[in-house]
């Protein structure tokens, strides 16, 4: 919800002063006879010898604060060039003025926002085009429908980094093969006007390139953030000592202090993340604390063995070893404190500049600690291998989006008069997934009210390969609810679908089917998974039941297959290629000896379109069945 809406907002805000006034040892003001009394209602001055509240945490008595430890090397208002250095003056040039992207955007006098926006983004009222945005390829863009929109900005010609930081970047770039570079750029381009952003199908071997792209874009913004944090303290200050009235446009904070969120299904991937993040903050320039602790936790245990990583090529799929190589744990969370010169793992949330997590992880701390309040005041939102987090359990991306921009529960300290407004229409999400989802799809649909508008990558796929002479035969089914398409499903399959040895719901086969099956799913144990697939190889099971989850996890390959029904289209494309391949493991076997059927109906469109193809899938849903 937004954090300005008029009286609404300014009750929440009175009430949330209030109880926090009233929780005993909060604050203890000590009154100074030799100031003038302020008016209640005045702005608060924020001094020189006062710490800067939602800057630096209490509890960190080891941290220096943000003024201090950076007061000699951020430009000083008013100073000269041969001061601060080449690079630095121009940055502090462009601060204040509408050319800075951040300022324009996150700034108190933001250029993107209006009532009306918010009005066509609450009503989810868009405007789309299509563009083609270099090697991103070919998008959707989404504006607000306003009565006075006009077309979104076309890219900027270069990304906007501060110098100091995309310096250093160049000359790495410089190493890379030219169309990773120039990935990165387009991408940095895009990321520049903070607009929502879902990447999908981005090749295995540029992803780490996209993700060092991104963490510089995060940097850039916490470093931004920081900068104007300073800036407005000083001129606060002067203000104060010169006894003229306080600046008004000072939003420069959010209600606490994290405003960065990447959310990712493994700890192996948090290492990644962690990794593309520092490649930017070099030693001796930079120092890393708590990294060797970072490596030890998220990494394998000593001694430990990658079975995925030493297995000899083509033994496993390279998605799947690039998906579950190194440290699979599901529950994870850590802060990152970035300043000038260090980048501190491990700190604590409120005394953090961005939080890297499972969604698992995140709600666990929330329910332990029933209090959502570090992610009130989130800019920037990355979500990472979002296929994979619809294989896990998807109810838990959903619980963290629920508690994202929310007004606090507690003041924790903050200055009201610095408060940035309408963080959740200004929020900046980036998506990355393998493919697109319905999940996904609903999630960047409904959750996404950036008003500065939102793009989405439109991919044509093409069939998947298949072997040659199998006869495939995809049977539709009738729906035209979507909450009803599981029941729909269901009936269908049991009342009208042929049943031959198959993937199929594993209580009908208990109570109709009278034969037997055995079971592989993403909760069996290694001893039941070695037992089923050699009753099911020996012909001591006739079915065996299949989750796609349990391939996803486990990418067997099974033995015996001769007739398959996909109960629905997989969501993996190369699932479908890969069970239809199985068969031919055995000697002997012909493709006139292979069957597949598959059940779909028309909301299996994303999924049939990376079987099939984009035309195929299309024919498929005109015709009804083939």
């Amino acid at each position: 919800m937004g954090l300005d809406r008029g009286n609404e907002t300014t009750t929440q805000l009175l009430t949330l002063l209030n109880v926090s006034a009233t929780k005993a040892g909060k604050r203890k003001w000590v009154e100074d006879h030799s100031r003038p009394k302020e008016k209640l209602n005045k702005r608060r001055v924020v001094l020189l010898d006062e710490p800067t509240v939602n800057i630096v945490p209490a509890d960190e008595e080891e941290d220096t604060p943000v003024e201090n430890e950076d007061k000699d090397e951020e430009p000083k208002s008013g100073g000269h060039a041969e001061e601060k250095g080449e690079g630095e003056n121009k940055e502090d040039d462009a601060e204040d003025t509408s050319e800075n992207p951040y300022e324009s955007h996150f700034g108190p006098k933001s250029s993107v926002i209006s009532e009306q926006k918010r009005t066509a983004v609450d009503n989810k009222s868009w405007k789309t085009s299509r563009h083609k945005f270099g090697k991103l390829g070919s998008m959707v863009e989404y504006s607000p429908d306003t009565p006075d929109a006009v077309p979104p900005e076309r890219l900027p010609s270069n990304p906007a980094i501060l110098e100091r930081l995309h310096m250093p970047f160049e000359e790495r770039q410089a190493k890379l093969p030219q169309e990773l570079a120039t990935l990165q750029n387009d991408l940095l381009t895009l990321l520049s006007t903070h607009r929502d952003l879902q990447l999908s199908g981005a090749p295995l071997d540029s992803q780490q390139s996209l993700r060092e792209a991104i963490t510089l874009h995060c940097l850039d913004h916490i470093t931004e953030k920081r900068r104007r944090v300073l800036k407005n303290n000083e001129r606060l200050a002067h203000a104060s000592k010169s006894g003229n009235s306080a600046p008004e446009d000072v939003q420069d904070q959010g209600f606490t202090r994290p405003s960065v969120l990447i959310l990712l299904p493994f700890r192996s991937f948090a290492l990644r993340w962690v990794a593309a993040l520092t490649s930017h903050t070099p030693s001796p320039a930079f120092q890393v604390e708590n990294r060797s602790r970072f490596q030890s936790e998220y990494g394998l245990p000593p001694g430990a063995v990658d079975k995925l990583e030493t297995a000899e090529p083509g033994t496993y799929p390279k998605d799947h070893v690039e998906m579950f190589k190194g440290n699979v744990d599901d529950s994870f969370r850590v802060g990152v404190k970035i300043t000038r010169k260090s980048v501190k793992l491990f700190a604590d949330f409120y005394g953090c500049d961005l939080i890297i997590a499972s969604p698992l992880g995140l709600r666990m701390s929330i329910e332990k600690e029933k209090n959502a309040d570090f992610l009130s005041s989130i800019e920037i939102l990355v979500v990472d291998q979002m296929d994979a987090l619809t294989m896990q359990n998807w109810d838990h991306v959903q619980f963290v989006f629920s508690h994202l921009n929310k007004l606090p529960k507690e003041s924790h300290d903050v200055d009201f008069s610095r408060i940035k407004p309408c963080a959740s229409y200004l929020r900046q999400s980036i998506f990355l997934s393998a493919y697109e989802t319905p999940e996904t799809r609903a999630l960047f649909n409904s959750s996404l009210h950036n008003v500065a508008g939102k793009l989405r990558t439109e991919r044509r796929w093409q069939a998947v390969p298949v072997p040659e002479g199998v006869d495939q035969n995809f049977v539709h089914f009738e729906c035209t609810n979507p909450k009803d398409e599981l029941d729909k499903r269901f009936q269908f399959f049991t009342t009208q679908a042929r049943i031959g040895p198959a993937r199929c719901p594993e209580n009908h086969f208990r109570k109709a089917v009278g034969a037997s099956f055995a079971v592989l799913s993403e909760y069996s144990s290694n001893q039941d998974i070695s037992r089923a697939r050699q009753a099911f190889f020996s012909g001591k099971k006739s079915f065996l039941l299949i989750s796609e989850r349990f391939h996803f996890f486990r990418r067997y390959k099974i033995r015996g297959i001769r007739n398959i029904i996909f109960y629905a289209p997989p969501d993996h494309p190369q699932f479908y290629t890969e069970f239809l391949s199985y068969p031919f493991l055995d000697d002997g076997v012909e493709p006139g000896d292979v069957t597949c059927k598959v059940i779909y109906s028309r909301y299996d469109y994303m999924r049939l379109e990376r079987i099939a193809g984009a035309d195929g899938a299309k024919e498929l849903i005109s015709r009804g069945s083939v």
